[in-house]
């Protein structure tokens, strides 16, 4: 009531309430705290930029901490840029199962086939269709597919008491289906219902997709997930990307790689102005970042040298991603970014078998392409950067303080047992190790890979 609320907002300007927890009423021109020193803001995508700008007006200092599963890019770009610290909690609650996720044209055999199996084991379903005006003639289709089962509807335009009685119906297990809008999207948890069908999925955005999905699946059980689009649609790029992320990224606790996705699909938008979304994609993440964190570090009086260090790589080898892996850019760009990121063998490992769960088996360049960046890192390590390639052999030479610390013996009777076409050579107290590359029976990189791996056990401790 209004007198209850004067009386609490007199209360929190005359510094008398310590903690105040409330809706987006706490951003009302009339709310004036005395001393507020900390916001905590729950679900965050559901708050505008222009609620955050009001948030500023507050303090200047007051320490904000927001919580969500899946942030807009404006506020995952700040956090990663370091203009906000971000924590990640990724372990999930105990006994939950990923839920499977499926994207397809609207069928009403499978609605029909969801709906069965949901009943079969005594669960409830719930069937999002955010079309209020048409929405008893969805029901009655619905009702039409199978007979038995109980049906009700719930929106946002019913009245308070008519809208709790059907959610308390439905959790009291008197109803088989909700047919309802977007009102599920958050604070609703009934472990009983396990399987969603979202109708004109491409109509909704990413994290809304990804808020709507984890009403199911909040028990023990299996939950399924469908993704359904209008028969015959052709859908936009935009669309096709949401819904392909969405049916990717079905692991529990995956909002932060959904939100980083959404990031890439709809760019950063400005820092400091009021654009949720921007054009990132023109320069790419990754170089947005990098410009970003270095003003950001020379507004924070940190002096970073730059690194000079020459970007080329040590050795050539074929890295381009074939388009029967993946044929869209920004697929591409993220395999490349994967390599990039191996730094051990089980990196390696773990990285060939989720590209091959994804697309299927690799070609040998692909897997070169792996070992080659394995191999760069693991040359880095030992500080070997003179290196030399030519069509018929590579070379590479150790430095002085390298060469020292190997057992020149034991380096070389187990590197002439991988082949015979290595050769030693010393100068200025310098080892040569050279790589006859003409008639190997396998890529020159392998080789390579297994002598330093030997040269790396052949250092005297």
């Amino acid at each position: 009531p209004q007198k209850e609320q004067k009386e609490i907002i007199k209360e929190l300007s005359e510094g008398k309430v310590d903690l105040l927890i409330g809706t987006h009423r706490i951003l009302s021109e009339d709310i004036n705290p005395k001393r507020l020193g900390l916001l905590v803001i729950d679900e965050e995508q559901r708050f505008g930029v222009k609620h955050k700008e009001k948030i500023k007006t507050y303090k200047n200092t007051i320490d904000v901490l927001t919580l969500s599963a899946t942030p807009i890019p404006r506020t995952l770009q700040m956090s990663l840029s370091g203009v906000r610290s971000l924590s990640l909690i990724e372990t999930p609650p105990s006994d939950r199962y990923p839920i499977q996720t499926y994207v397809l044209e609207e069928n009403n055999n499978i609605i029909k086939d969801a709906l069965y199996k949901e009943l079969a084991r005594e669960g409830q379903v719930f069937i999002l269709y955010n079309d209020i005006a048409t929405m008893e003639q969805k029901r009655i289709m619905i009702q039409n597919l199978i007979p038995e089962a109980r049906i009700i509807c719930g929106h946002g335009k019913m009245k308070k008491d008519e809208l709790e009685e059907v959610m308390y119906r439905f959790m009291n297990k008197e109803y088989d289906v909700l047919l309802c809008t977007t009102i599920i999207e958050t604070g609703i948890d009934i472990p009983n219902v396990n399987t969603l069908i979202i109708i004109d999925a491409d109509r909704y955005g990413l994290s809304q997709l990804y808020q709507i999905r984890g009403r199911v699946g909040r028990s023990n059980k299996i939950a399924y997930c469908y993704l359904m689009y209008n028969k015959g649609k052709i859908l936009s790029d935009v669309a096709k990307k949401r819904l392909s992320v969405i049916k990717e990224f079905t692991e529990l606790g995956s909002g932060f790689s959904i939100a980083m996705r959404d990031l890439s699909i709809r760019g950063a938008g400005d820092i400091l102005g009021q654009e949720q979304s921007g054009f990132i994609d023109s320069i790419g993440v990754e170089l947005f970042l990098d410009m970003l964190n270095e003003e950001v570090n020379r507004l924070k009086g940190i002096n970073l040298e730059k690194n000079e260090k020459d970007t080329q790589p040590l050795l050539e080898v074929e890295t381009t991603i074939d388009d029967k892996y993946a044929s869209e850019e920004e697929l591409k760009i993220e395999i490349h970014q994967k390599i990039n990121r191996i730094d051990s063998l089980e990196k390696l490992n773990k990285t060939k078998e989720e590209l091959e769960d994804r697309f299927g088996i690799l070609d040998e360049n692909v897997i070169i392409y792996m070992y080659e960046e394995l191999l760069e890192k693991e040359l880095e390590k030992l500080n070997i950067n003179n290196i030399n390639q030519t069509k018929n052999f590579i070379s590479m030479t150790l430095s002085r303080e390298l060469t020292k610390k190997i057992d020149g013996e034991l380096l070389f009777l187990d590197v002439i047992s991988l082949t015979k076409k290595f050769r030693f050579s010393m100068k200025n107290n310098e080892l040569t190790i050279t790589l006859d590359t003409v008639g190997l029976d396998k890529h020159f990189v392998y080789y390579l890979m297994d002598m330093l791996i030997i040269l790396k056990k052949s250092l005297k401790q």
